[in-house]
């Protein structure tokens, strides 16, 4: 049987290099994919394997002295779904562009959001009502098939676009209100909830675990909708046979959560298209269409 898990750990890590052949060791002995970012602000994750093989891996984690207390987010896949293993030492576990920013120590993160439970987000929207701003943490592309209902969506295509968001004059208007950050498996609001208080905003909060443990818990009967985008071959998840489809096919307008590559062979963005519709060539932007349909210079 395979699954895949996501995991990340804030945490001061002196040995990055020591960490880095330590882990790729590990998950070769385990045969497991994926890929893991290691700096010295902690560790990033997502592997898939067999599931006895990953539970080892697992317990391995929590037997280390710096990364016990993990929150482990499970899910269907496996090996497969991923081209290799990749296990890295980065400035950034995620890259905002601002490690100066980025303090941690054992707890994790200082200055950052309160962490919210799935039950607590609840509480405080019934609370608060629609005083409560949900803000997306992810990629303006990946809230194009699943987000929070009613989430402002900044206009980013990586996560380095954040700090040009937050210092427009729309964002600058929300800075009393309550903000509840919500990203994949937590991790990008660890880093922007602490950029977002460095900035004076006065009362920001997390979702703990992510859009990932938020599905757990309520599937499709909270407050949201679509899917949930992921960084390899799946590219989208479900959390419940009620899940719809959210996104709109770049090519027919149908509603759609289907990304394909762009057709031009030398871009890697990603267009949104209905089933129907990937029997035809189809390009992120007409200079992609453009440059596909020049002749080659002689």
């Amino acid at each position: 049987m395979q699954k895949i898990v996501l995991f990340y750990k804030f945490v001061p890590i002196a040995d990055t290099e020591t960490i880095m052949h330590w882990q790729r060791t590990l998950c070769e002995k385990l045969e497991l994919k994926g890929r893991i970012i290691i700096s010295e602000h902690g560790i990033n994750g997502t592997l898939g394997g067999d599931l006895q093989n990953l539970k080892y891996y697992t317990r391995a984690m929590k037997a280390h002295s710096l990364f016990g207390a993990i929150t482990w987010k499970w899910s269907d896949g496996g090996s497969e779904d991923f081209p290799r293993l990749s296990v890295k030492v980065r400035d950034e576990i995620v890259t905002f562009g601002k490690p100066e920013e980025i303090e941690v120590d054992s707890s994790g993160v200082k200055n950052g959001g309160k962490h919210l439970s799935p039950e607590q987000v609840h509480k405080l929207v019934q609370a608060r009502g629609d005083d409560v701003v949900f803000m997306d943490g992810r990629n303006a592309y990946e809230a194009a098939i699943g987000k929070f209902k009613n989430a402002v969506v900044p206009n980013t295509r990586t996560t380095k676009d954040f700090v040009r968001e937050l210092e427009k004059p729309a964002m600058q208007k929300l800075k009393n209100k309550p903000i509840v950050t919500y990203c994949t498996g937590g991790i990008r609001c660890e880093i922007l909830s602490a950029m977002m208080k460095n900035r004076g905003f006065s009362e920001v909060y997390q979702v703990k675990g992510g859009i990932a443990k938020y599905g757990e818990a309520y599937k499709d009967e909270g407050l949201w909708e679509g899917k949930m985008y992921v960084f390899d071959r799946r590219m989208n998840v479900a959390f419940s046979d009620k899940s719809k489809d959210i996104g709109t096919c770049s090519s027919c307008s149908k509603t759609t959560s289907n990304y394909e590559n762009c057709a031009n062979l030398a871009c890697n963005d990603l267009v949104l298209l209905c089933k129907a519709c990937t029997k035809r060539s189809h390009f992120c932007s007409k200079k992609c269409h453009k440059t596909h349909r020049e002749p080659a210079s002689v």
